[in-house]
């Protein structure tokens, strides 16, 4: 069921399986390169209107093994799911946690969904568009679409939201008037300059009063500071009080209340991209952006643990670390790291005759991923190396009991004769 000759060091046991996967993924007609994104819809009594969302499942998805997994909802999903897929494909593992990805399609009454407040005239013009119904938005997600996804997909209550401009708006928007919904934020060039920024004005209030522990954000703000004149700057722009500054204006103060309300608990980082324009902002910020957020997530401690030298105890504390760790951010138990790194530092460790680490790993992986038949059938290797064949077959026993695979139950009669 596995090689029982690697070879690798443990360097390569701990970086590679976290290599960069990419998305050339061929379909089963072998037609596209790369699909992303089931569609799903919903019909929303808030709104009253059939709703389109988006799902992507994790690469390494497999329902036989029935893991939940944080769910991440993206708005204007239609256009930016396929980026933080993307994204997703290359960090995820290491640096971010496998996610399912809710695309929330807001390519119809966007305007109308994404601001929070109604407006006739904007920057002096007449405006419109249908608008303000932000509130009756984040009611749709709260009430219908997180049960729906909740119902239906595999996914826990650790959820980030991520939004671009209008989008970003309104991810501020929910930060602000319910935080207890999403766990990370990621406004992306949030379009604050809305309604002479009126959630400045409530953000003035709500940032100093409101808890937010356990809370994260990641703002950006893209390069175009003035449109029309380029000797605008960050050193300069708060100084400008014409109206094609106040977007970036708008970001800048926001990000100063932040600053100055740093008692409420809520963990954020901005970041400028001066080379950036509001188009292809999304791109960088949304890679920036998870890393950022999911920075507690990153593995610690990895020289240890490639370390041939590092005492088993030693060893034990960092898993042990890192899993309450984890615990402490999601809010539930997860294992601190995936099954098949698990097993195969336990098989390395078997080639190199150090047996109690090998034993430590092997068990390791079978407490955090109890329900695995690989897991025990790892563990019988050790047991049979140890010439210990009763304990090998209780293994096997178990691992049968899991899976009903004949491989287990073959083996274990294997074993029981030669024990004759």
């Amino acid at each position: 069921m596995k090689s029982r000759h690697l070879c690798w060091s443990l360097v390569l046991v701990f970086s590679i399986f976290f290599l960069p996967l990419g998305s050339a993924q061929i379909d089963q007609l072998g037609q596209y390169l790369q699909k992303t994104g089931l569609r799903d819809s919903l019909y929303s009594q808030v709104l009253d209107e059939s709703r389109t969302i988006y799902i992507q499942l994790p690469m390494g998805y497999i329902p036989s093994k029935k893991q939940k997994y944080p769910v991440a909802f993206i708005l204007d999903g239609e256009m930016f799911l396929p980026t933080v897929n993307e994204v997703q494909n290359y960090y995820s593992g290491g640096y971010t946690p496998d996610m399912i990805l809710v695309g929330i399609a807001n390519d119809q009454n966007r305007v109308r969904d994404l601001t929070p407040s109604a407006i006739s005239h904007k920057y002096g013009m007449p405006f419109t568009a249908e608008n303000g119904k932000a509130e009756q938005f984040l009611e749709f997600i709260a009430q219908e679409l997180i049960p729906f996804i909740e119902n239906k997909y595999p996914v826990t209550n650790f959820r980030t939201l991520i939004g671009h401009s209008y989008g970003g708006l309104f991810t501020i928007y929910s930060l602000l008037h319910q935080p207890h919904l999403f766990a990370n934020y990621l406004a992306i060039d949030p379009s604050l300059d809305w309604d002479d920024q009126i959630l400045l004005v409530e953000a003035k209030k709500l940032l100093a009063t409101q808890d937010y522990k356990n809370k994260a954000l990641f703002l950006s703000l893209s390069g175009q500071l003035h449109l029309q004149n380029a000797a605008i700057t960050m050193d300069n722009v708060m100084q400008d009080s014409s109206d094609f500054t106040l977007f970036a204006r708008s970001n800048i103060a926001f990000s100063n209340l932040l600053q100055q309300n740093t008692n409420n608990g809520l963990s954020f980082e901005w970041k400028f991209y001066p080379e950036d324009i509001h188009g292809t902002i999304p791109f960088p910020s949304i890679m920036n952006g998870l890393i950022s957020l999911f920075g507690w997530y990153q593995m610690e401690n990895t020289d240890q643990i490639n370390s041939f030298d590092t005492p088993q105890e030693d060893l034990l504390r960092i898993v042990k670390h890192r899993e309450n760790k984890l615990k402490d951010h999601f809010g539930y138990p997860v294992p601190p790291y995936p099954e098949e790194l698990l097993n195969m530092s336990g098989y390395m460790n078997m080639e190199m005759q150090n047996l109690a680490k090998a034993k430590m790993y092997f068990e390791l992986a079978t407490e955090y991923y109890p329900k695995s038949a690989n897991a025990h059938d790892a563990m019988a290797d050790y047991y049979q190396a140890e010439g210990r064949p009763t304990e090998a077959i209780k293994h096997l026993n178990i691992a049968y009991s899991l899976s009903s695979n004949p491989y287990y139950k073959e083996r274990a009669e294997a074993i029981k004769s030669q024990k004759k």
